[in-house]
């Protein structure tokens, strides 16, 4: 008799154990990986399952007690082209400028897909309250019913089970109503090989030509009216342009490592035309752009180095053409920016991200200043001037400077030529000349 009714006992104990799944997480839900950049600069990943597991201690102290933690992710919205992640982009600085006010830590979380698709990448924020108030998840959640519900970001917050698992439970609002949509376990997974954000840098932030940042614009007409502006500038331009016989050089470099002495020297000593990026017919908009989200600047930016390219193929004809930055920082501070955590993370050498886009006009020679973090500090505040949000962020966050400085020397095609820059002006320049003429040989 016991035999005979141990099939009757397997399958209730079966759906006993399929219907607790479903209180935790959605039959054959696809896995959801998440990488949380960590105080210390470093990247911490977990994923979301049907069983828990033992957490690296330091992911461990920041999303379990003492305290709450809490997960808010944009989501992008369904559709082709860049318009959705101009949208979640928007989301996201919006989010950002409203949780500044809160008494939550916060620090970058992405959320991304197995094999790293391209496309599939929600940024956001990991929340943390120190002091586990019981009002902060409706605080969260009034937040988020203020945003459109089409691109409503997902509220989860970590609590440790009875038995010692740390959950994640998803919350959304339903009128009043703060109602639980999911629950899942959170579980280490290994780190992936690359920084989730790579696959998606190519044309959402670092532009491979012309159409691709202009598509960018496009979406911003209807909230930024300079867009359009800017957009009927670059569609004067002649797409297919050759550069002229005499010499284009660029110079690079941070704020104060002397890139204006050194163009304006080299201008009177080559009798060559000073140009600038962005040129003068769109600066006037660059305060404009660089309280947008990285999407938008950077495209704004990159068309200008369009506009300054048909200048160059103009001047060059007749002269030879210094460059003020151009192609090379572009790129570089979106990487910086867009790649959390330390050095490690940033894209290996020889990554298409480096590369030089194909439709834009190539100098001959890029030359990058570089001196060290302490005497660069100390002509930033001999020179008095009002430091751009960039700035700001190479003065208060060394690993930023630090990336920035890396990539700037992982860029191909062409690479930079590094300049010490701490000398005097007249040694400086003799150092610049002799490298210029050294590349004409």
């Amino acid at each position: 008799m016991a035999l005979a009714g141990l099939p009757s006992l397997l399958r209730q104990l079966s759906r006993r154990l399929c219907a607790r799944r479903r209180t935790c997480t959605p039959a054959m839900a696809p896995p959801r990986c998440f990488a949380v950049e960590l105080p210390d600069s470093t990247l911490a990943h977990f994923a979301l399952g049907d069983t828990g597991d033992l957490l690296d201690p330091r992911l461990a102290a920041q999303l379990g007690p003492p305290g709450r933690s809490y997960s808010l992710c944009v989501p992008l919205t369904p559709g082709g082209g860049c318009g959705p992640r101009v949208q979640a982009a928007r989301m996201l600085q919006r989010l950002l400028l409203q949780l500044c006010r809160g008494p939550w830590q916060q620090w970058r979380l992405f959320r991304y897909g197995p094999g790293g698709q391209a496309g599939a990448v929600q940024h956001g924020f990991l929340l943390r309250d120190p002091g586990d108030h019981p009002d902060t998840r409706g605080s969260l959640l009034e937040l988020l019913g203020s945003c459109p519900e089409a691109a409503r970001p997902h509220l989860g917050e970590f609590e440790l089970d009875a038995q010692g698992l740390l959950r994640h439970r998803l919350w959304t609002l339903q009128g009043d109503r703060q109602v639980q949509v999911d629950c899942a376990c959170v579980l280490p997974v290994p780190a992936p090989q690359l920084h989730p954000v790579l696959p998606d840098l190519l044309n959402s932030v670092v532009f491979t030509d012309r159409d691709a940042a202009k598509a960018v614009l496009e979406e911003c007409i209807t909230f930024i009216p300079e867009a359009q502006k800017v957009l009927d500038l670059v569609d004067q331009c002649p797409k297919q342009i050759q550069k002229g016989k005499f010499k284009v050089i660029v110079i690079e470099g941070l704020d104060a490592t002397g890139k204006t002495t050194v163009t304006q020297s080299l201008s009177k000593s080559l009798k060559a035309v000073l140009l600038q990026s962005p040129p003068s017919c769109i600066s006037q908009w660059r305060k404009t752009f660089d309280n947008q989200p990285t999407i938008i600047r950077r495209a704004f930016y990159s068309l200008g180095n369009y506009l300054v390219a048909s200048k160059i193929a103009e001047e060059s004809t007749k002269s030879p053409v210094i460059v003020d930055r151009y192609w090379h920082s572009t790129a570089t501070y979106a990487i910086a920016t867009e790649v959390s955590g330390g050095l490690q993370y940033l894209p290996p050498a020889h990554h298409p991200v480096y590369q030089w886009p194909g439709d834009l006009l190539k100098p001959d020679l890029v030359l990058l200043l570089t001196m060290s973090p302490e005497e660069r500090v100390q002509r930033l505040q001999g020179r008095g001037l009002e430091k751009t949000k960039e700035e700001t962020e190479l003065e208060a966050n060394s690993v930023f400077r630090q990336k920035v400085e890396m990539t700037y020397q992982r860029m191909e095609n062409p690479s930079c030529l590094l300049v010490d820059a701490s000398p005097s002006k007249e040694v400086v320049l003799e150092t610049v000349l002799q490298l210029i003429q050294s590349a004409g040989q």
